[in-house]
């Protein structure tokens, strides 16, 4: 540790020249070393910092050599690993989503982030700016997935604002660490906002205009990123979308009036890559790069993700902007400021040896503990949405098997989009982990690729003929859903059903499982009906650990597996309105009337929970804080994770207007916890007055006079797919809390 702490210190001491420099007093106030470093800076200076935020030739943001700074990177993207580099692969946001748990959030965000700062210290040492390799994070991707269709699903945490909420606040905290001084990486929530789909169907994401309510845009689309800001995330980026007209990065409604006077925020909004270009020349909103430089910095936007053309920075007319008038300097100074501030945070212009962070190396890259906590991710991931009692394997060990699927075997596959580079020895697929389970294990892929297009049924009468078990593994991956790439409906492409019916017709009596891996649902009507096909498990995008993940999900009676759906899973596209149609009726758990096929919420697990009792107070004040107890028991024989889910609903209220539109239903608190069997367990927790209000177009949020009821179980309330029963009760809110706009 001593030879490095020497290279290390003495590798900053290098760069950090100047020490005279008050921006560099580690005795002063991070508020007076940024003013200092700041008011040092001439425009043109502060103009580069601004413009190149981008990737490629766009980026770093250039050094100040008279001041002794270096270039930094601010092109980092960090999802579910550290995307572009050698680093460790965890499920994708939609499956880590799927476990329920802010806890594993925290830990993935933690590996990942340290992760990320070793690649940091190791290409700071070899003077290397280049893209992916910085601190601050384009991540976590907060967006409500509102449409079943749209191809970046994968990257969220599914439909529910507070779940959502919930999700990113952990990774935040794991992301940045809990050191009192400095930041382990910075996270950027993204995109903000009223964005989630289309990309390419039937319009293209550059040019699209979100019309939004007022209502469902503060409680659909904002509450998400308000938890990310109250978790102190150093960045916002803005989305691509028009919101009622207005492009998002300039649009000053949202990032100064909600952002930053509402909310408080005092980090940086930065562009998503092209996007205030996409104002010139996509939207039409503006015609020249000075003007939309004033508008987007006007607005709120701090720093310009550009294009993959050096001329394409609009950002590099604020200089013009100033000089004609159109921008003042000295908020040109004030927007730069939480850039150098980000910076300071991380530790760039304090002495080296302060900041621990800085003695991270590379040896932590896909070490053991990480690789462990990939497949406990993985497992957590995983819902079980059918079982007929096939699972778990009462033997580790059949005779013969097949593994068959365009997903069977492609390991490039598994991790879905802004996916780490693993190392190829730690991936595994289902076929190199599944194989073991059958003394002679068949492999057939059906499909060239996924879009399976052309289809080779031989192949798969041949391999699941004779056998015990067939493991059928279909889905999407990001040739048909990605950034950039929408799907028409949910229907499995090309012939993939065709080939799931053929491993039940051909197969005999052999047991047939299920494994689909997909962010938005598909089309499993014909599965869930069949009684051939015992079991379906939805894997999402598993990542690396994906093999060795499913055979324990499967083989271990005790493992703390399962998760449970983020989202709805649709029975078909009849039950989808049109993509471009941004009001949330029938969009979502909250507001759809139909039935699903599998309802937000619900997952199976090897064990049987019931519901004993509720407890609360029958009576409370507006703006208090409800206490609530709930007990439920693991009835069964193996252990087993239940996730608690604690929902309201409202009445019409006898001193308001009634015609308020509120959510049929509303998750409020949940909590996924590990049990033994036999145990019983009384969860404690509060519900808080923002969780119990409802939105007022003239006063905001307010919690209001009257009844509101409260479900406590394993699944929502009164849905056909219910495993595990629920808790029920009412309590009453004497008076009127107004709690204002947030």
């Amino acid at each position: 540790m001593f030879w490095l702490q020497k290279v290390v210190s003495l590798f900053f001491l290098v760069r950090v020249s100047r020490p005279d420099y008050p921006f560099r007093d580690v005795s002063l106030s991070w508020d007076a070393r940024v003013d200092d470093l700041v008011g040092r800076l001439t425009l043109d200076e502060m103009t580069l910092q601004m413009a190149k935020g981008g990737a490629g030739i766009n980026g770093p943001a250039p050094a100040i050599p008279r001041l002794g700074i270096g270039p930094y990177q601010w092109n980092t993207e960090c999802l579910h690993g550290d995307v572009g580099q050698n680093a460790t692969s965890y499920p994708q946001s939609i499956g880590l989503a799927a476990t329920w748990s802010p806890l594993l959030l925290y830990r993935m965000a933690e590996a990942t982030a340290t992760e990320v700062r070793a690649t940091h210290n190791d290409n700071i040492q070899k003077h290397s700016y280049s893209d992916h390799t910085g601190l601050s994070c384009f991540a976590p991707v907060i967006n409500i997935m509102r449409d079943p269709r749209w191809g970046r699903n994968q990257e969220t945490y599914g439909e529910d604002p507070y779940l959502s909420g919930m999700l990113s606040t952990s990774y935040v905290n794991g992301l940045q660490g809990d050191h009192p001084r400095y930041v382990r990486a910075s996270a950027g929530c993204k995109h903000f906002d009223v964005h989630g789909g289309p990309e390419n169907i039937p319009v293209s994401r550059g040019s699209f205009n979100s019309v939004v309510s007022t209502r469902d845009w503060r409680t659909t689309f904002l509450p998400a990123f308000r938890y990310c800001v109250e978790a102190e995330t150093f960045s916002v980026m803005c989305s691509y979308n028009s919101i009622n007209g207005v492009p998002s990065c300039a649009n000053k409604m949202l990032l100064t009036d909600i952002l930053r006077n509402e909310w408080g925020f005092k980090g940086y909004v930065v562009s998503d890559e092209a996007a205030i270009e996409n104002i010139i020349y996509q939207h039409h909103y503006i015609n020249n790069s000075v003007d939309a430089a004033a508008a987007s910095v006007n607005a709120g936007c701090n720093l310009e993700l550009a294009g993959p053309k050096e001329t394409n920075e609009v950002f590099m007319s604020i200089t013009n902007a100033v000089n004609q008038g159109k921008l003042a300097e000295d908020l040109v100074r004030e927007r730069v400021k939480p850039l150098f501030y980000t910076r300071m945070r991380l530790g760039e212009f304090d002495p080296p040896d302060m900041n621990p962070y800085n003695y991270i190396n590379t040896s932590v890259i896909e070490e053991q503990a990480h690789r462990d906590l990939a497949v406990e991710a993985a497992m957590k991931s995983f819902v079980l949405l059918k079982n007929d009692g096939l699972l778990p394997f009462k033997q580790t060990s059949y005779n013969n098997i097949a593994i068959v699927g365009p997903f069977a075997d492609a390991g490039y596959l598994l991790g879905g989009d802004y996916n780490a580079n693993s190392d190829p020895k730690f991936i595994s697929t289902p076929r190199q982990g599944l194989t073991s389970l059958g003394t002679k294990a068949n492999y057939a892929s059906g499909c060239k690729d996924t879009k399976c297009s052309t289809y080779d049924s031989n192949s798969i009468q041949t391999a699941v003929q004779g056998v015990e078990i067939v493991f059928v593994c279909l889905g999407l991956g990001t040739p048909i859903e990605a950034e950039a790439n929408d799907r028409p409906d949910i229907e499995y492409p090309g012939q993939q059903l065709q080939l799931l019916q053929d491993v039940v017709k051909y197969g005999g009596a052999a047991k047939v499982v299920l494994i689909t891996f997909n962010a938005g649902p598909v089309n499993l009507q014909w599965a869930d009906e069949n009684p051939n096909v015992n079991a379906i498990i939805a894997a999402f995008y598993p990542a690396q650990s994906t093999g060795l993940a499913l055979k324990d999900v499967m083989t271990n009676y005790n493992a703390h597996q399962f998760g449970r759906l983020p989202y709805t899973w649709f029975k078909s596209s009849l039950q989808v309105l049109p993509i471009t149609n941004y009001t949330m009726v029938n969009r979502t758990y909250r507001y759809f009337t139909g039935e699903p096929l599998y309802p937000f919420g619900y997952g199976m697990t090897y064990t049987a929970f019931s519901y004993i009792n509720i407890d609360y107070p029958d009576v409370i004040n507006a703006g208090d804080v409800f206490p609530l107890n709930i007990t439920f028991k693991n009835n069964g024989q193996v252990s087993a994770d239940e996730v608690v889910q604690i929902y309201v609903s409202w009445t019409p209220l006898t001193n308001y207007n009634t015609s308020i539109t509120t959510p049929k239903i509303q998750l409020v608190n949940f909590m996924r916890i590990p049990t033994a069997p036999g145990e019983v367990i009384t969860y404690t927790c509060n519900i808080t007055p923002q969780n119990m209000a409802v939105f007022t177009e003239d006063q905001g949020w307010v919690v209001q006079e009257g009844t509101i009821y409260v479900y406590g179980g394993g699944s929502q309330p009164n849905v056909r797919m219910s495993r595990t029963g629920y808790a029920a009760g009412g309590f009453r809110v004497n008076g009127t809390k107004v709690l204002g706009f947030y």
